[in-house]
Protein backbone atom coordinates (compact mmCIF):
# COMPACT_ATOMS: atom_id res chain seq x y z
CA UNK A 1 0.00 0.00 0.00
CA UNK A 2 1.04 3.19 -1.18
CA UNK A 3 2.23 5.60 1.71
CA UNK A 4 0.24 8.89 1.83
CA UNK A 5 2.18 11.59 2.54
CA UNK A 6 3.09 14.12 5.20
CA UNK A 7 0.80 16.66 6.29
CA UNK A 8 2.38 19.72 5.66
CA UNK A 9 3.49 21.60 8.92
CA UNK A 10 1.88 24.46 9.64
CA UNK A 11 4.26 27.87 9.39
CA UNK A 12 3.95 31.56 10.00
CA UNK A 13 3.24 32.59 6.61
CA UNK A 14 0.86 30.25 4.46
CA UNK A 15 -1.31 31.87 2.08
CA UNK A 16 -4.33 29.67 3.04
CA UNK A 17 -4.20 31.37 6.13
CA UNK A 18 -3.89 34.81 4.89
CA UNK A 19 -7.17 35.72 6.09
CA UNK A 20 -7.09 34.18 9.41
CA UNK A 21 -3.78 35.62 10.57
CA UNK A 22 -0.59 34.36 11.71
CA UNK A 23 -0.71 30.16 11.13
CA UNK A 24 1.06 29.52 14.50
CA UNK A 25 2.65 26.42 15.51
CA UNK A 26 0.06 23.79 18.32
CA UNK A 27 2.86 24.42 20.73
CA UNK A 28 2.67 28.27 20.67
CA UNK A 29 -1.18 28.30 20.52
CA UNK A 30 -1.77 26.07 23.52
CA UNK A 31 1.12 28.35 25.21
CA UNK A 32 -1.20 31.36 24.60
CA UNK A 33 -4.48 29.61 25.31
CA UNK A 34 -2.84 28.58 28.85
CA UNK A 35 -1.46 32.18 29.68
CA UNK A 36 -5.29 33.03 28.95
CA UNK A 37 -4.53 35.46 25.49
CA UNK A 38 -7.21 35.59 23.18
CA UNK A 39 -6.49 36.46 19.93
CA UNK A 40 -8.93 36.91 16.72
CA UNK A 41 -7.26 38.46 13.81
CA UNK A 42 -10.16 36.48 11.20
CA UNK A 43 -11.47 38.81 9.17
CA UNK A 44 -15.46 38.11 8.33
CA UNK A 45 -17.73 39.07 5.69
CA UNK A 46 -20.77 40.60 6.67
CA UNK A 47 -24.19 41.55 5.22
CA UNK A 48 -25.84 44.90 6.19
CA UNK A 49 -29.22 44.32 5.45
CA UNK A 50 -30.65 47.56 5.81
CA UNK A 51 -27.93 49.54 3.88
CA UNK A 52 -27.99 46.66 1.67
CA UNK A 53 -24.58 45.86 1.23
CA UNK A 54 -21.49 44.07 2.22
CA UNK A 55 -18.44 44.91 4.90
CA UNK A 56 -15.50 43.89 6.15
CA UNK A 57 -15.57 43.05 10.29
CA UNK A 58 -12.75 42.73 12.20
CA UNK A 59 -11.89 42.96 16.44
CA UNK A 60 -9.08 44.35 17.83
CA UNK A 61 -7.93 41.90 20.58
CA UNK A 62 -5.06 40.75 22.56
CA UNK A 63 -2.73 41.33 25.20
CA UNK A 64 0.22 39.76 26.92
CA UNK A 65 1.87 38.15 30.03
CA UNK A 66 5.11 38.57 31.16
CA UNK A 67 6.74 36.14 28.77
CA UNK A 68 4.73 36.32 25.49
CA UNK A 69 2.03 38.86 23.83
CA UNK A 70 0.07 38.64 20.57
CA UNK A 71 -2.24 41.09 19.80
CA UNK A 72 -4.22 42.59 16.22
CA UNK A 73 -5.58 45.23 15.14
CA UNK A 74 -7.16 47.12 11.98
CA UNK A 75 -6.37 49.98 10.43
CA UNK A 76 -7.71 52.57 7.06
CA UNK A 77 -6.12 51.72 4.06
CA UNK A 78 -3.79 55.11 4.46
CA UNK A 79 -2.51 53.70 7.89
CA UNK A 80 -4.71 56.18 9.78
CA UNK A 81 -6.70 54.33 13.35
CA UNK A 82 -10.11 53.72 12.43
CA UNK A 83 -12.95 54.46 15.02
CA UNK A 84 -14.61 51.47 16.12
CA UNK A 85 -18.34 50.45 15.67
CA UNK A 86 -18.11 49.05 19.34
CA UNK A 87 -16.26 48.79 22.12
CA UNK A 88 -16.13 45.67 24.09
CA UNK A 89 -15.99 45.85 28.20
CA UNK A 90 -15.25 42.11 29.78
CA UNK A 91 -14.39 41.08 32.99
CA UNK A 92 -11.54 38.76 31.19
CA UNK A 93 -8.23 40.55 30.42
CA UNK A 94 -6.27 39.82 26.52
CA UNK A 95 -9.09 39.15 25.17
CA UNK A 96 -11.50 41.14 22.73
CA UNK A 97 -11.50 44.87 22.90
CA UNK A 98 -13.30 46.65 20.51
CA UNK A 99 -15.47 45.48 16.77
CA UNK A 100 -14.96 47.20 13.76
CA UNK A 101 -16.36 47.40 10.33
CA UNK A 102 -15.04 48.44 6.98
CA UNK A 103 -15.15 48.01 2.64
CA UNK A 104 -11.50 47.61 3.27
CA UNK A 105 -9.12 46.96 6.43
CA UNK A 106 -5.25 46.73 6.85
CA UNK A 107 -4.74 44.07 9.32
CA UNK A 108 -1.82 44.44 11.92
CA UNK A 109 -0.78 41.63 14.16
CA UNK A 110 2.46 41.04 16.49
CA UNK A 111 3.19 37.78 18.41
CA UNK A 112 5.95 38.38 21.02
CA UNK A 113 8.09 35.38 22.56
CA UNK A 114 9.60 37.20 25.32
CA UNK A 115 12.39 39.92 23.57
CA UNK A 116 11.41 37.96 19.97
CA UNK A 117 8.99 39.62 17.66
CA UNK A 118 6.60 38.30 14.47
CA UNK A 119 5.31 41.00 12.07
CA UNK A 120 2.58 40.64 9.45
CA UNK A 121 0.66 43.53 7.87
CA UNK A 122 -2.11 42.57 5.41
CA UNK A 123 -4.65 44.29 3.33
CA UNK A 124 -8.14 43.36 3.18
CA UNK A 125 -10.85 44.57 0.74
CA UNK A 126 -14.17 43.21 -1.06
CA UNK A 127 -13.86 41.65 -4.76
CA UNK A 128 -17.15 40.62 -6.51
CA UNK A 129 -16.26 38.07 -9.27
CA UNK A 130 -17.77 38.07 -12.45
CA UNK A 131 -21.49 37.21 -12.90
CA UNK A 132 -22.14 37.03 -8.88
CA UNK A 133 -23.30 39.77 -6.43
CA UNK A 134 -21.90 38.45 -3.29
CA UNK A 135 -18.10 39.66 -2.91
CA UNK A 136 -15.13 37.84 -1.51
CA UNK A 137 -12.66 38.47 0.39
CA UNK A 138 -9.60 39.99 -1.09
CA UNK A 139 -6.30 39.50 0.86
CA UNK A 140 -2.62 40.66 0.32
CA UNK A 141 0.60 40.30 2.45
CA UNK A 142 2.25 43.92 2.96
CA UNK A 143 4.94 43.42 5.19
CA UNK A 144 6.22 40.16 6.77
CA UNK A 145 8.73 40.34 9.51
CA UNK A 146 10.59 37.57 11.14
CA UNK A 147 12.48 36.93 14.49
CA UNK A 148 12.04 41.01 15.31
CA UNK A 149 13.83 41.70 17.84
CA UNK A 150 13.66 44.30 21.03
CA UNK A 151 15.70 44.32 23.92
CA UNK A 152 13.69 47.09 26.09
CA UNK A 153 11.48 45.09 28.34
CA UNK A 154 8.46 46.98 27.46
CA UNK A 155 6.62 44.89 29.57
CA UNK A 156 7.77 46.16 32.93
CA UNK A 157 6.52 48.94 34.79
CA UNK A 158 10.08 51.15 34.85
CA UNK A 159 9.47 50.91 30.93
CA UNK A 160 5.32 51.98 30.57
CA UNK A 161 6.09 55.39 29.27
CA UNK A 162 8.15 53.59 26.29
CA UNK A 163 5.11 51.82 25.25
CA UNK A 164 3.95 53.54 21.94
CA UNK A 165 7.43 55.22 21.14
CA UNK A 166 9.68 52.04 20.26
CA UNK A 167 8.95 48.76 17.43
CA UNK A 168 11.48 45.86 16.92
CA UNK A 169 13.67 45.81 14.36
CA UNK A 170 13.06 43.29 11.49
CA UNK A 171 15.90 41.68 9.14
CA UNK A 172 15.78 39.48 5.97
CA UNK A 173 18.06 36.72 5.94
CA UNK A 174 20.79 38.18 4.63
CA UNK A 175 21.24 40.43 7.78
CA UNK A 176 19.76 43.59 6.11
CA UNK A 177 17.46 45.91 7.99
CA UNK A 178 13.98 45.90 6.58
CA UNK A 179 11.82 48.89 5.65
CA UNK A 180 8.22 48.85 6.41
CA UNK A 181 5.92 51.43 4.77
CA UNK A 182 6.23 54.68 6.43
CA UNK A 183 2.20 55.05 6.58
CA UNK A 184 2.03 52.36 9.33
CA UNK A 185 5.23 53.54 11.76
CA UNK A 186 2.91 54.49 14.25
CA UNK A 187 0.49 51.82 14.22
CA UNK A 188 3.65 48.91 14.32
CA UNK A 189 4.56 50.71 17.91
CA UNK A 190 1.43 50.77 19.09
CA UNK A 191 0.89 46.95 18.37
CA UNK A 192 4.21 46.50 19.76
CA UNK A 193 3.08 48.35 23.03
CA UNK A 194 -0.46 45.93 22.68
CA UNK A 195 1.60 42.60 22.70
CA UNK A 196 3.87 44.04 26.25
CA UNK A 197 0.64 45.28 27.92
CA UNK A 198 -0.01 42.70 30.78
CA UNK A 199 -3.43 42.22 31.38
CA UNK A 200 -4.73 44.30 28.58
CA UNK A 201 -8.00 45.69 28.91
CA UNK A 202 -8.51 48.17 26.08
CA UNK A 203 -7.57 49.38 22.72
CA UNK A 204 -3.70 50.21 21.73
CA UNK A 205 -4.79 51.27 17.76
CA UNK A 206 -8.48 52.43 16.98
CA UNK A 207 -9.83 54.91 18.14
CA UNK A 208 -13.51 56.17 19.78
CA UNK A 209 -15.90 57.12 16.96
CA UNK A 210 -16.42 60.87 17.08
CA UNK A 211 -20.00 61.68 18.79
CA UNK A 212 -21.88 64.61 17.32
CA UNK A 213 -23.57 65.90 20.31
CA UNK A 214 -25.52 69.22 18.91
Amino acid sequence: MAAHPAKPKASFNSPDHLRFGLSLPATLLKGLQKRGIYCAPGVSLEHQHRAKRYVLRGVESGGAVLDMGRACAFLAMDGSALPWLQRVDSIAVNGRHAIFLAQSLVRIEMLRMIHTYELAISIHSLLVPSGRTRPEIASRLVFRGRDGSLPTELWREEHKGLRGKLAPAFHNRAGELMTVPERFDEAIRNITAAVCCIGCRHTHVGVSPIVDVT
